[in-house]
């Protein structure tokens, strides 16, 4: 092995990625647009949501749960009969549609227990999850209220004192820059090492390759390399301008360390890439193959959902997938300032996963390069 072949056909990559204005837009947006529209497209609460009400009653009570619900977490509600309810749901018209039966002040002030009926539209997942617990809430206070004939709520016995750590204004968008920023790492990792295989055998310059005096291993190492250095960049460019400076969010832990760590990510990653664009024939066959990977490693990785709540099995068998680490990594020391002596776990699981990945990556590229000789 020769360091100064592997540098050289590694310039030759990033002067390839260059020429390839595709590539280049889609690092460019993956690591500036799309890190901020998924980190502020989901609402943090309810907003907006439209409401029907068929208010059968009639009464003060009524009356007064109806004009509960106004903007910003509601639409005005709109007040129609019973008959409109079904079919304003069955249009899409309405998320929430609330039917307050007949007497239903009256028994409530004789001490029976009346029943309301919530119909929610569960097609609107965010909205119909958190709305319902809000019209819930809101129902309960004003009867609450009504009963006791004054507003204000009465004093709890016992006084709970909540601490937000890491997260104290509880903003969501800090949380979805983040993994926005890890899900493009591994994203355009994969891409940008297996399109530079391909890109290779489809324009027919593998063949100038062999008949170099360089290896199998150089050739590998020289693609995962520089692309490596491409994606750290813009994910420096990512967390220091689009997190930090647009979203305002604070950065606890050392960025040094995070940044060691998505070395050592990358070299996994890309060893993966790599090992795809010997699988795949063409570029169309390696799209395929990214969509089969790169879902299961971003859903089961534990960014999305918390790897506690996944099956046992699931839990086991995602420790194997390098994702899994770089996000226990990451949110350790993005979020809560977490040095090495907590995440060198991560950081040993993330170099032996890479080197499995790269040693049967090298194997098989040896074998196909072996194949065209």
């Amino acid at each position: 092995m020769r360091a100064a072949n592997i540098l050289q056909l590694g310039i030759k990559e990033l002067y390839s990625l260059a020429r390839d204005s595709r590539l280049l837009i889609l690092i460019v947006y993956s690591f500036s647009v799309a890190v901020y529209i998924g980190a502020t497209a989901i609402p943090e609460t309810l907003n907006k949501a439209p409401i029907a009400i068929v208010d059968e009653d009639r009464s003060p009570l009524s009356a007064r749960i109806v004009g509960a619900f106004y903007p910003p977490h509601f639409l005005l509600p709109a007040l129609i009969p019973l008959a409109g309810m079904d079919q304003g749901m069955d249009a899409g018209l309405f998320t929430f549609a609330l039917n307050i039966p007949p007497e239903f002040q009256r028994d409530l002030l004789a001490g029976r227990t009346p029943t309301i009926q919530l119909n929610v539209d569960a097609t609107r997942m965010s909205q119909a999850f958190v709305g319902s617990g809000y019209i819930q809430a809101m129902i309960s206070d004003e009867v609450s209220e009504f009963a006791r004939r004054y507003r204000g709520g009465t004093t709890p016995r016992v006084d709970l004192a909540l601490r937000a750590r890491f997260n104290p204004s509880l903003t969501q968008t800090w949380f979805g820059a983040v993994m926005q920023v890890i899900n493009n790492v591994t994203m355009l990792s994969l891409v940008l090492t297996g399109a530079a295989l391909i890109r290779e055998r489809e324009r027919g310059t593998v063949e100038h390759l062999l008949v170099m005096p360089v290896t199998p291993f150089e050739i590998m190492t020289s693609k995962v390399w520089p692309m490596g250095v491409v994606v750290l960049a813009a994910c420096a460019f990512s967390l220091l301008f689009i997190v930090q400076g647009l979203l305002g969010m604070p950065i606890e832990g050392s960025l040094a360390l995070f940044f060691a760590g998505a070395g050592v990510h990358l070299f996994a990653t890309t060893s993966l890439g790599i090992f795809l664009a010997t699988v795949a024939r063409s570029m169309p066959q390696f799209g395929l193959l990214l969509v089969l990977v790169l879902i299961p490693l971003n859903m089961l990785s534990g960014g999305a959902t918390p790897r506690e709540s996944m099956p046992e099995f699931v839990q086991a068998l995602m420790l194997a997938a390098p994702t899994t680490h770089f996000v226990l990594l990451s949110q350790a020391i993005l979020y809560r300032g977490a040095g090495l002596e907590v995440v060198w776990p991560q950081f040993i699981s993330l170099a032996l996963i890479g080197t499995i990945f790269f040693v049967v990556a090298l194997g098989r590229l040896r074998k196909t390069i072996g194949q065209m000789a």
